[in-house]
């Protein structure tokens, strides 16, 4: 009896194991902005396009231009970069999404007024 018991836990341990391979599998990775990057006007390039939690953002840019900065809805929508905010400056950052809505903007001067931001929202 104890035998069998012990073939069931296995099981249902690589049943788990199976299960969370298959939801990390699932990720996608999207490039911002497609073959232009993230660069000014991106703000729409979200739209049509499902994304989920586990989803990778890749935001490829001129460090010497550009960051990116993970933001608040109200600092998205005011294009502020408040204090404590998570700055991302390699240039090829990869941004894995949260449930719910992400918030990207550049915090150079006047680029995310520029549209150079994007709200990404993942089921």
């Amino acid at each position: 009896m104890a035998q069998g018991r012990g073939s069931a836990v296995a099981l249902g341990l690589a049943l788990l194991c199976l299960l969370i391979h298959s939801e990390i599998a699932e990720s996608a990775t999207y490039n911002v902005g497609d073959s232009r990057g993230w660069t000014f006007n991106v703000v729409n390039w979200p739209r049509g396009k499902r994304f989920r939690a586990g989803d990778v953002l890749v935001f490829k840019y001129s460090p010497s231009a550009h960051n990116v900065v993970a933001v608040s809805a109200a600092a998205y929508n005011r294009c502020l970069t408040p204090r404590g905010s998570r700055v991302f400056r390699s240039g090829n950052d990869r941004i894995t999404l949260a449930r719910g809505t992400n918030y990207f903007i550049c915090s150079f001067a006047g680029h995310c007024q520029a549209g150079m931001k994007i709200a990404v929202t993942a089921a």
